[in-house]
């Protein structure tokens, strides 16, 4: 079983540029038909904001990476989007791409599909430039910090996103939970989490890192989540097909899930 210190020393060997690959690419990223991955995650996402019930002045996204298909379909519903990482190097890729500096990730095939699944014919660019002009902080997080930030969120944020975080940060099932209370208190009451994440995998590679991952069953994310104190929405998984099992990890699935943070008595 890894430590935190461990998991520490080894996401110092984190290499964005290859996770973008192992993960954003094909024969994952690919868009040719709804039974592929990145676009069932992309759906989830899509139709949860389409109802129009998540909406506010910030959203923030713990745990981003170097990526930004998690917030596509978010950037429409909220003023500001606060980005959030441990490692400065990922700070550094989002930053990049939020400034169009040249050599950044394409990320243009997801935001034309998110374009296409939202289904109002808007131009994929003006998608494109409202989220780099939304996306107006990029914050170092630790979410194994009471306060992860390291200072209140203020004022605390309408909605929290956090994509494939949590339980590649943790050494075990109890510290994922405990992760998962911590950003928690970044949420006003009656705010809204969505995560997605994966099912019982106990590693990935991004370079010349070889990563744990708690492996997690959805009843490890329900318990979790009612533990921190939400209350769960939805749930929706989906099972990795042989075709998209690369080697680059060993990930079963992945979850959905929307809960809702109580409001206060």
């Amino acid at each position: 079983m890894s430590t935190l210190a461990a998991l520490r020393e080894g996401y110092q060997h984190f290499d964005p540029r290859a996770y973008l690959q192992n993960n954003y690419l094909p024969p994952r990223a690919d868009f040719s038909s709804e039974e592929f991955v990145v676009p069932w995650k992309l759906r989830c996402l899509a139709e949860t904001f389409a109802s129009g019930e998540i909406h506010g002045r910030t959203l923030i996204d713990v745990g981003s990476g170097p990526t930004i298909y998690q917030l596509l379909s978010a950037c429409d519903h909220f003023e500001e989007i606060v980005a959030t990482d441990y490692l400065a190097v990922n700070r550094e890729e989002l930053g990049r791409w939020v400034r169009g500096e040249p050599g950044t990730f394409d990320w243009s095939p997801f935001i034309q599909h998110v374009c296409k699944i939202e289904g109002r014919g808007e131009p994929w660019q003006e998608k494109e430039r409202r989220l780099r002009d939304r996306l107006r902080r990029i914050l170092p997080i630790d979410v194994h910090r009471p306060d992860p930030l390291g200072a209140p969120l203020r004022p605390p944020a309408d909605a929290l996103l956090s994509a494939f975080c949590l339980e590649a940060v943790s050494p075990d099932r109890a510290a994922f939970a405990r992760a998962l209370a911590h950003v928690g208190s970044l949420l006003r009451p009656g705010g809204h989490a969505l995560l997605l994440g994966a099912l019982g995998e106990s590693f990935y590679l991004a370079g010349a890192a070889r990563l744990p991952v708690v492996p997690l069953a959805e009843d490890d994310v329900r318990t979790a989540l009612t533990g921190a104190g939400f209350a769960l929405r939805d749930f929706r998984s989906y099972a990795m097909p042989p075709a998209l099992r690369t080697g680059v990890d060993d990930v079963d699935g992945v979850f959905f899930a929307h809960a809702q943070k109580p409001l206060e008595a």
